[in-house]
């Protein structure tokens, strides 16, 4: 544990955060869970719909630096690709 006043204060502030990215985390695999859920039970719209809500959700998790772009890139890809299979 730190002794000094401004590290005490940035562990804090680090543990803040960690809980903060790991609750963006959790939010973007339940998304893409929810589109693998659809395309697994072969219902092409209710896949296309999850699918268009988890899109914008990849993209702020980029934004926000909570994943690196090209993992986005290749989850949509993925998923898409997955989509357009049905």
């Amino acid at each position: 544990m730190a002794n000094i006043a401004s590290a005490k204060k940035r562990a804090r502030q680090s543990e803040k955060l960690r809980l903060h990215n790991a609750s963006h985390r959790s939010m973007l695999r339940t998304q893409i869970k929810r589109v693998v859920i659809a395309i697994e039970s072969k219902n092409k719209e209710a896949a296309q719909t999850a699918y268009q809500t988890a899109v914008p959700v990849i993209d702020a998790m980029v934004s926000k630096g909570i994943i690196h772009k090209n993992k986005a890139a290749r989850h949509k890809s993925r998923l898409n690709s997955h989509l357009r299979a049905l």
